[in-house]
């Protein structure tokens, strides 16, 4: 699956008090803590997404995947994209890190996806139609900030 042939759907984006590699530990961290849990298990293997549970590399890189997504890109510090596909969606989540002046970074997070047939219409409308992407997002924006800005 090419990511660009994936339709856009959105972007949510949050200005990090921290430097980019300090970001990218925190993004890596909030990835690895909410998508490694059990619910997120149990949810990929209930919609038959590709991966099931955590495998591959530690840290992050290319290859390394978790339920519901696999690491395309791993560059620490600019970009990190994700893939995934289930049977109502096939998906990509790019996130990509800006300077934003001293000591800040932007985090922008890009979703895209494909939702084949009638099922993937009405788990679109379902995920996006109802709010629920976009407060995930934010919520995990936020995480990743505050996990980025911690001392130490």
């Amino acid at each position: 699956m090419q990511v660009d042939s994936l339709p856009y759907l959105d972007e949510h984006a949050t200005v990090i008090a921290a430097e980019a590699d300090d970001v990218w530990r925190g993004l890596c961290a909030e990835l690895e803590r909410s998508f490694s849990r059990a619910p997120a298990g149990v949810y990929a293997r209930l919609v038959g997404a590709d991966d099931t549970r955590p495998s591959g590399p530690r840290p992050l890189a290319e290859g390394s995947a978790f339920p519901g997504f696999r690491v395309l890109v791993a560059s620490p510090g600019k970009e990190l994209a994700l893939q995934g596909r289930h049977r109502f969606s096939s998906y990509a989540l790019i996130f990509r890190l800006e300077p934003d002046g001293p000591g800040r970074t932007r985090l922008r997070a890009e979703s895209r996806a494909a939702f084949p047939g009638r099922a993937g219409r009405a788990y679109r409308r379902l995920v996006f139609g109802s709010g629920g992407h976009a407060v995930g997002m934010r919520r995990l924006l936020a995480a990743v900030r505050r996990a980025s800005e911690r001392p130490g």
